[in-house]
């Protein structure tokens, strides 16, 4: 996943890795992606030493250097076969511990129970606020807003945020 974020992003166009890091924790890419900002050096290493990316040229400031790196044919054609398999390899993703917990519920008192369900609401509830908080700063970013893909994608997370808080606060009404 860090290889496609990084060759995405060179995609658009030449940047250093201070760039990227940026760019990604700008999108908050660990909370939607689960890559880690830190590990972008890493994979720009292995991206370089595969020939998938190379070094454009240096900038300097003051006593500072840092490295652009572009996307090569070579990086061009992996990042198509790294889109492929996230697509095809994407599984189904269920609130695992929340189910676990909801199969035994009736273990807590009724007060413990709904106090822990008005958390999980709570926890959603913000979800939500920030990931639309996020794609109101990005659409804002984008000189054309946007790409109808991508507007599709922006529809679907609120969509299952919003799908999440209204089945805890049916689980919440069954206690009421």
């Amino acid at each position: 996943m860090t290889q496609l974020l990084v060759l995405g992003a060179l995609n658009m166009q030449p940047l250093s890795g201070y760039d990227i890091q940026t760019m990604l924790q700008e999108n908050e890419a660990e909370r939607w992606s689960g890559v880690l900002v830190g590990s972008i050096y890493h994979a720009l290493k292995k991206l370089e030493q595969n020939s998938y990316i190379e070094l454009d040229h240096i900038e300097h400031s003051g006593n500072r250097q840092k490295s652009i790196y572009k996307i090569t044919d070579l990086g061009r054609a992996h990042l198509k076969e790294l889109v492929y398999n996230s697509i095809v390899s994407s599984n189904v993703p269920y609130p695992l511990s929340l189910y676990a917990g909801l199969s035994m519920i009736d273990q807590l008192e009724n007060d413990r129970a709904i106090e822990a369900l008005q958390h999980q609401l709570k926890m959603l509830e913000n979800e939500l606020l920030i990931v639309e908080s996020g794609l109101s700063i990005k659409e804002q970013h984008l000189p054309k807003g946007f790409s109808p893909m991508m507007s599709i994608v922006a529809k679907n997370m609120v969509d299952i945020l919003e799908q999440q808080i209204n089945f805890v606060k049916d689980l919440l009404n069954n206690y009421k």
